[in-house]
């Protein structure tokens, strides 16, 4: 019998490595993401989303892609990042 997955330790995982993703990119792009407005974040999380569906609905393999995944963890990413703009927004 298979053990069943831990959720937590899973969870805990995804975002060690959604960190070190952050590092390793803010090591080549800086904190440009600063630079941008709400709306601007937003739109890259509409844009990581439309390439999931457009993925997702294709018969052909993509010629150039990094897959659904690393889409997804680009989503959670700017989500960080937007949750850390409204914080900032709201100190006096």
């Amino acid at each position: 019998m298979s053990q069943k997955p831990n959720t937590i330790e899973e969870y805990d995982e995804i975002l060690r490595e959604l960190r070190e993703l952050m590092v390793a990119k803010n090591a080549d792009y800086g904190d440009s993401w600063r630079q941008m407005r709400l709306p601007s974040i937003t739109d890259q999380i509409l844009v990581k989303v439309c390439r999931i569906r457009s993925l997702e609905e294709s018969k052909d393999a993509p010629k150039v892609s990094e897959g659904i995944e690393s889409e997804y963890r680009d989503i959670i990413n700017y989500c960080i990042f937007a949750l850390i703009k409204l914080r900032e927004a709201e100190e006096p």
